[in-house]
């Protein structure tokens, strides 16, 4: 046997829409814009165009220490062809620090043009903890 649905009063949440006692706002644009809203005669000072008198004035200081350095120049193709060479040949003596102040550039742009093969690249050297878990991983892929 079903049970009784219960039966909702739907009048108390919802009032009927041609009620009397309604209140019903309308708002509409406006139909000439005021002097105060339009671009031609901003209100705020932010809107305005700047006056000749401010473009002598004093900016702010930059935010960025780096914003403070001239953007380097670009290195010729013959110069970046002799970094790739002297990087392979010795990656040792021929560090990207050494590189980088020898064609007086930064050594994450010496790693990006020059970069070493994956067997070359000298690899971070790990605790005997961590050493331990690499080679037990390792052990693991070769029964796989």
């Amino acid at each position: 046997m079903l049970k009784p649905r219960l039966s909702l009063c739907l009048h108390a949440r919802f009032p009927d829409p041609l009620d009397e006692n309604l209140t019903f706002i309308h708002r509409p644009p406006p139909t000439a814009p005021s002097p105060h809203s339009t671009t031609l005669a901003p209100a705020s000072p932010l809107l305005k165009s700047p006056t000749p008198s401010n473009k002598h004035a004093p900016m702010p200081p930059l935010l960025r220490p780096s914003a403070y350095n001239a953007a380097p120049s670009r290195m010729s193709d013959k110069d970046m062809e002799q970094l790739r060479k002297l990087r392979l040949s010795n990656p040792e003596k021929y560090s990207r620090a050494k590189l980088a102040k020898l064609f007086k550039c930064t050594p994450n742009f010496v790693s990006k043009v020059a970069a070493l093969p994956r067997p070359q690249r000298k690899e971070e050297q790990w605790g005997e903890k961590k050493a331990t878990f690499v080679a037990i991983k390792q052990k693991r892929r070769e029964f796989w």
